[in-house]
C-alpha cells in the first residue's frame, strides 16, 4: 500500500527529473508529475515517452507556470487533484520540483510519515512573523494587485505599485482567512489537502490568490489553518536562500553537508552535481537513520555564507565594495598601534617596544621619502614597496595591503606632522586602530637640529597648525579609533604609567609591571627652547607648561647701609 504520493513540478533537466521519478516509484511512492507548458511539446512528449513504462507516474494537465505568478498554485492544484483520485490509499501528499533530490531513502520518509498520520508539514506563518521576505512587498502582496509579471514587465510591475499606493488602493482579505507565508514545498495530509481543493468557497479564494503576489508561497499556507487539525510549521524539504531572496543551489562539494541536515529532500540540486545523484539515489538501505530533520545543524554555515556574500572578510576588499565608503567589513583586518612622538621622545623606541611586546614596529611608514619599514627593508611582505610614490597612490590600500599581508602578528608604527597626513582620515576611522599621541613632541628634534633658528621657527609653526587639526579630529564624536592623547609635559611626569598602559593594551596583558624603559632624550635646555620660540612670535602650546631653566637671574637691587643724621 502506497501511503505517500509525490506531485513534481518539472520545467527543466529532464533526464535528472526522470531518474529521481524513477527513485521514488522503486520506493513504492506513486508521482504525479506537472510539465510546465511553456516547455516545447516536442520535448515533453519525449520525456513523457520514456516514463511511460512506469504504472504509478501520472501526467496532470499543463499550466504555465511564472515564477510569482497563480500558474504555479494551479498546477500544483490540478495535480494533486489527480493524486487524490488516481491513488486512494495516499495518506500524505508531498510536493517536490524536477530539482529536488531525496537525501534519504524513499522507506524512511514513508516510515517518518506514517508514524505521523494526521501531521501536516507545511511553513505557514503571519506576515509579521516572516523574517524572509525580500523586496518591501509583505503584508501589500495581500492588499495590493499584481496582474503584471515581476520578471517579464518590472517597469509596468513598479509603476502600479507605486500607483496603487498613491491613491490609496487596497483590497480585501476573505472572511475567514488570516494571511500566512512560508516555503512552497510541503506534505500535507489526503484529509487537509482534499478539503482545501473541495471548500465550497474555493472559487473565492482562487479568485483573490490570483492578484496575490508569488501565491504559491501563501495559498496553501494560508487555508491550510482552516482545516489542519496538526500543523507542523516547518517543510520537510531544505531549501535555503541568500540575502537576495534566491534559493542556494547544490553542487557535489555540498555532499557532506546534505548529508548533516538529515532533511529527507533537498531542493535546488545543480542538474551537473552528478556526485549527488550518483550518491543519493543509491543510498545504503541498511543505514537506517530514523533522525528527525534538523536543517538547523547548518544554519550557520549559510548565514556564514551570507556573512561573506554580504560583508565580505575584514580587511580584504572586493572589486564591487571597494571603491565604495562605509561598504567595507572594516577597514583593516586586525588590530594595530599608531605612535606620535614616542620616536620623538625616546632613543631606540622601535627597539624597545618590539622587545616589550613582541609586536612588529616600524618606523614612520608614511615618510615624504620613503616607507620606513621594520629594518629599514626596501620590500616588505606581500611585496609592499617602501617606495612614497606607489604608497602615495592609494595610501589607505597601503594600511590595508599591510596588516593582511600580516595577519597574526601585531604591527606598529609611528606617525606625526611630517609625514602623509592624507591616511589620518583612515586611521580615525578605523576600528582596529590604536592611536598614542604625545603632543608636542615633534619639538623634540628640531630642539635637538642644529639649523638656523628662523627655519626652526617656521617649521615649528607648521607642525603645530598640522597637529592641532589632527588632534581635533581625533578627538570627534565620530572617531571609533581607540585614542590616547598626553600633552608633552604631561607624559614626562609619569612616563612609566603612560608606557604600561600602551603595553597592556597591545599585550592584552595587564600583570606584568615594566621593569625598563627607554631611555629619554635630553631635554636639558628645552624650556628655554619653546621660550625662545615665544620671543619669536610663535606661541607653543601643544607641549603643555615647561619651566625656563637657564634663565639669567633678574638683577637684585643693592641695598643702602642705613645711617644717622645728626640735627
Amino acid at each position: 500500500m502506497s501511503t505517500v504520493g509525490i506531485v513534481i513540478l518539472v520545467h527543466t533537466a529532464f533526464d535528472r527529473a526522470e531518474q529521481v521519478i524513477r527513485h521514488w516509484v522503486q520506493g513504492g511512492c506513486p508521482v504525479v508529475v506537472h510539465v510546465d507548458s511553456n516547455v516545447p511539446d516536442k520535448t515533453f512528449k519525449a520525456f513523457e515517452k520514456n516514463i511511460s513504462n512506469l504504472k504509478s507516474v501520472r501526467f496532470s494537465k499543463r499550466f504555465r507556470c511564472e515564477w510569482g505568478t497563480w500558474g504555479m498554485v494551479a498546477a500544483t492544484q490540478k495535480a494533486s487533484e489527480l493524486m487524490l483520485t488516481s491513488f486512494p490509499d495516499v495518506r500524505h501528499v508531498y510536493l517536490a520540483s524536477g530539482s529536488c533530490l531525496p537525501l534519504r531513502p524513499v522507506q524512511e520518509l514513508r516510515t517518518y510519515l506514517d508514524g505521523r498520520p494526521r501531521t501536516d508539514f507545511i511553513e505557514s506563518a503571519t506576515t509579521a512573523d516572516v523574517p524572509w521576505t525580500v523586496g518591501g512587498l509583505d503584508k501589500e502582496r495581500f492588499t495590493l494587485r499584481f496582474p503584471f509579471s515581476w520578471k517579464r514587465h518590472r517597469r509596468l510591475f513598479d509603476r502600479y505599485v507605486t500607483l496603487q499606493r498613491r491613491i490609496g488602493l487596497k483590497r480585501r482579505m476573505p472572511t475567514g482567512l488570516v494571511p500566512h507565508m512560508g516555503s512552497q514545498w510541503w506534505c500535507l495530509t489526503r484529509q487537509t489537502l482534499s478539503a482545501i481543493l473541495q471548500d465550497p468557497d474555493r472559487l473565492t479564494y482562487d479568485k483573490y490568490f490570483k492578484n496575490v503576489w508569488i501565491p504559491d508561497e501563501s495559498y496553501f499556507q494560508t487555508l491550510v489553518r482552516l482545516y489542519s487539525q496538526s500543523i507542523e510549521s516547518r517543510s520537510l524539504t531544505l531549501s535555503k536562500f541568500d540575502f537576495q531572496g534566491k534559493p542556494h543551489i547544490f553542487y557535489d562539494d555540498h555532499l557532506q553537508l546534505l548529508r548533516r541536515s538529515d532533511c529527507f529532500v533537498a531542493r535546488k540540486t545543480w542538474p551537473h552535481a552528478t556526485r549527488l545523484y550518483k550518491t543519493f539515489l543509491n543510498p545504503d538501505l541498511a543505514a537506517f537513520k530514523a533522525a528527525e530533520p534538523n536543517p538547523g545543524k547548518i544554519d550557520r554555515i549559510f548565514a556564514k555564507a551570507v556573512d561573506r556574500r554580504t560583508l565580505g572578510r575584514p580587511g580584504l576588499y572586493m572589486q564591487s565594495r571597494w571603491p565604495k565608503v562605509d561598504r567595507e567589513n572594516g577597514l583593516t583586518s586586525s588590530p594595530y598601534s599608531v605612535f606620535e612622538g614616542f620616536a620623538e621622545l625616546f632613543e631606540n623606541f622601535e627597539f624597545w617596544l618590539a622587545k616589550e611586546t613582541g609586536a612588529r614596529v616600524h618606523g614612520h611608514l608614511y615618510h615624504p621619502d620613503c616607507a620606513m619599514f621594520d629594518g629599514r627593508q626596501d620590500h616588505f611582505q606581500g611585496a609592499l614597496s617602501n617606495s612614497a610614490v606607489l604608497r602615495d597612490y592609494q595610501p589607505h590600500m597601503f594600511l590595508t595591503n599591510l596588516i593582511w599581508n600580516t595577519r597574526g602578528e601585531r604591527q606598529a608604527f609611528q606617525f606625526g606632522p611630517d609625514d602623509n597626513q592624507k591616511i589620518a582620515t583612515t586611521l580615525n576611522r578605523d576600528r582596529n586602530a590604536q592611536i598614542s599621541v604625545i603632543s608636542g613632541a615633534w619639538a623634540v628634534p628640531l630642539f635637538l637640529s642644529n639649523r638656523n633658528f628662523a627655519d626652526i621657527r617656521k617649521d615649528a609653526a607648521r607642525m603645530q597648525r598640522i597637529e592641532t587639526a589632527h588632534l581635533l579630529a581625533l578627538r570627534a564624536p565620530n572617531t571609533k579609533a581607540r585614542v590616547r592623547i598626553w600633552t608633552m609635559s604631561d607624559f614626562i611626569d609619569s612616563p612609566m604609567e603612560a608606557l604600561q598602559a600602551v603595553v597592556d593594551e597591545m599585550t592584552g596583558k595587564s600583570v606584568r609591571s615594566l621593569t625598563e624603559a627607554p631611555r629619554m632624550v635630553d631635554l636639558k635646555g628645552f624650556g628655554q627652547f619653546l621660550q625662545n620660540l615665544k620671543n619669536q612670535g610663535m606661541h607653543p602650546y601643544l607641549m603643555g607648561e615647561f619651566p625656563v631653566e637657564n634663565a639669567i637671574p633678574a638683577p637684585t637691587p643693592k641695598t643702602r647701609k642705613p645711617y644717622l643724621v645728626r640735627k
